[in-house]
C-alpha cells in the first residue's frame, strides 16, 4: 500500500510539472512595431520577372542539351532591366556562370552582406503543362512559367529592389555583394567560384541570404498563423547505388535468393531500421518557437520533450513525412532494374537511394549504418556522389535581426521561425566562410504552389513578385 501512495505521488507531481511547463510555454513577447510602406513600381518588378522567365535557362547534367545561347540572352537582358544597378555596382562574370555584383557602401565600417539565387531552371515536360512554361503568362493575377517561383522571383528581387532604391539616391552604409549562379539545379560551380573569390579576397561576410523556407501556413502541427521558415542548416545528401550479382538463369527454374530478393530483404532491413532520431539545433529552435503557439496537446509535447521525446520519435517513424524528415536522416528508394526480359533471372539487379542527411551524422556514419543493416556481402553499396550537412549558423546575431525583421515587416501577422532545409542549395558552399548563412525564398507560398516547383504549371501570385522585391528593398536599407 505505501508503494502505492509513493508511485500516486510520483505521478502527481510528473503531472503538475508537465502542466506547469505546458502553461509556461507560451510565445514570446512580441517587439515588433508598425512600419510605413514601401512604395515602388510594382509593375516594373511583374514585367522583369516576366522578361527572365521568357529565356529558357534550362541547365542539365548534359551539357550538350543546354541553350548557351539562352543563358546569354538573360545576361545580356540585365543591363536594360536594371539600368541603376550597372550604372551604379561593379559586375563580373565568374567561370560556370557565375555572376557577382558589388554595391558599394558609404561608410564600409561592418562586414558586407551577400544575397544570392540562381537564375537556371530545371527541364519542362511541356506537354504536361495547360499553359506556356516560357512565356511568363500572366492571367487572374497569377504569371505561369518555369522559374516562377524556383528562383528567377528572389533573382528579380534582388535587383528590381536595388535598382529601385539606386534610383531614390540610395546607398548602403556597408558593402552588398549580389551574387548568381547558372548551374544550381545540377550542382554547378558557379556558387563554389564566387565562394572562392570571397575566401581569395579576405571577405568576411555578416549575412548570406538564399533561396530554402518561404511564408507558409498549416506547416507545424496545431499553428495557424503564417509561418515565415528561415533555414539557418541543410541537410546533406548521399546518392548510393546497391548491386547484386548471380549467374542469371531461365525463370522457369529459379534458385533461392536471387538478385531481386536478396535487394528486396536489404531495402526491408533499412526501412524497418531506420537511422537515430536527433533534436538539432534548427529543429530545437523551431520547436521552440512555433511550439509555443501550438495547441495545448502539442504544446505540452514540445515543452517536455525530456518526457514525450519518445513519442515523437515513434509518430515519426511510423508517419514518415516532413516531419520525421525534420529528425533524421532518410533514406528514399528512388530507382531499380534487373532483367530486361520476362523470363530471365537477372545477372545483375541494381537500386539506387537518395538520402538526406541528419546534421548531427554524415556521410561516413551512413555508409556503416546502411552496411550493418544489411549484413549481406553480397550487396556491394558503392557511392555515386554526395556531401555531407552544412554548418548551423547563428540566431543570436544581427544578420539574423535583419532577416528576421524583414520578413516581419514584409508579410505582417508572419511568425519567424529557424528551420532545417531538407533540400539543397548554393547556399551550402558558403558555410566554409560563413556561419551566418540563412535560407528564404521571399514568397508566400501555398502546398498547391509549392508542389509545382520543379513539376508542371509553376506559377506565381502577381502580389507575390512584389512582396519579394519589398523584402528585399527592407532588407539592403538595414546594410
Amino acid at each position: 500500500m505505501v508503494a502505492l501512495y509513493i508511485i500516486l505521488g510520483i505521478v502527481f507531481v510528473l503531472a503538475v510539472v508537465v502542466i506547469s511547463r505546458t502553461i509556461a510555454f507560451k510565445p514570446k513577447e512580441d517587439t515588433a512595431c508598425e512600419v510605413s510602406a514601401e512604395v515602388f513600381d510594382k509593375e516594373k518588378a511583374v514585367n522583369n520577372l516576366q522578361q527572365l522567365v521568357k529565356c529558357k535557362t534550362v541547365s542539365n547534367v548534359d551539357s550538350s542539351l543546354e541553350d548557351d545561347a539562352e543563358f546569354e540572352k538573360l545576361i545580356d537582358l540585365l543591363p536594360k532591366l536594371y539600368p541603376n544597378v550597372f550604372k551604379v555596382c561593379s559586375f563580373e562574370k565568374l567561370p560556370d556562370r557565375g555572376l557577382l555584383f558589388c554595391f558599394k557602401g558609404s561608410k564600409r565600417t561592418g562586414k558586407p552582406s551577400v544575397l544570392m539565387a540562381h537564375y537556371d531552371v530545371v527541364p519542362v515536360n511541356e506537354d504536361q503543362w495547360t499553359k506556356p512554361a516560357f512565356d511568363g503568362l500572366i492571367e487572374n493575377g497569377i504569371m505561369w512559367g518555369r522559374g516562377t517561383l524556383d528562383t528567377k522571383v528572389t533573382f528579380n528581387g534582388v535587383l528590381t529592389a536595388a535598382d529601385e532604391l539606386i534610383a531614390k539616391g540610395f546607398t548602403p552604409e556597408n558593402d552588398i555583394y549580389f551574387a548568381f549562379s547558372g548551374g544550381e539545379e545540377i550542382n554547378g560551380a558557379g556558387a563554389i567560384n564566387i565562394v572562392d573569390y570571397f575566401e581569395k579576397n579576405g571577405i568576411e561576410l555578416e549575412m548570406v541570404v538564399d533561396e530554402g523556407g518561404a511564408v507558409v501556413r498549416d506547416v507545424f502541427p496545431g499553428v495557424k498563423e503564417k509561418c515565415g521558415l528561415v533555414g539557418i542548416a541543410e541537410k546533406g545528401m548521399l546518392n548510393i547505388e546497391y548491386t547484386v550479382k548471380s549467374a542469371g538463369g531461365h525463370a522457369s527454374a529459379p534458385k533461392p535468393n536471387s538478385p531481386i530478393v536478396v535487394l528486396s530483404e536489404a531495402v526491408r532491413r533499412v526501412e524497418k531500421n531506420p537511422l537515430k532520431y536527433h533534436i538539432t539545433k534548427p529543429v530545437a529552435e523551431m520547436f521552440d518557437t512555433l511550439g509555443r503557439r501550438s495547441s495545448f496537446v502539442y504544446r505540452m509535447i514540445f515543452a517536455n520533450l525530456w518526457l514525450f521525446s519518445g513519442v515523437l520519435n515513434m509518430l515519426c517513424k511510423k508517419t514518415g513525412g516532413e516531419m520525421n524528415a525534420l529528425l533524421r536522416t532518410t533514406v528514399a528508394f528512388t530507382t531499380i532494374q534487373g532483367s530486361k526480359a520476362f523470363n530471365v533471372i537477372p545477372p545483375e539487379a541494381k537500386m539506387v537511394t537518395n538520402i538526406r542527411i541528419n546534421p548531427d551524422e554524415n556521410m561516413d556514419v551512413v555508409l556503416n549504418h546502411l552496411k550493418k543493416t544489411i549484413d549481406n556481402d553480397r550487396v556491394e553499396l558503392n557511392v555515386i556522389n554526395g556531401f555531407n550537412p552544412s554548418p548551423i549558423s547563428r540566431t543570436d546575431c544581427e544578420g539574423w535581426d535583419r532577416v528576421k525583421k524583414a520578413v516581419e515587416d514584409t508579410w505582417k501577422g508572419c511568425v519567424v521561425s529557424p528551420y532545417l532545409m531538407v533540400q539543397c542549395s548554393d547556399s551550402r558552399h558558403y558555410g566554409r566562410i560563413s556561419d551566418r548563412v540563412y535560407r528564404f525564398s521571399a514568397t508566400e507560398m501555398t502546398s498547391e504552389e509549392r508542389g509545382t516547383i520543379h513539376g508542371n504549371d509553376e506559377h506565381i501570385r502577381l502580389e507575390e513578385i512584389a512582396n519579394a522585391t519589398e523584402f528585399y528593398i527592407r532588407l539592403i536599407k538595414q546594410c
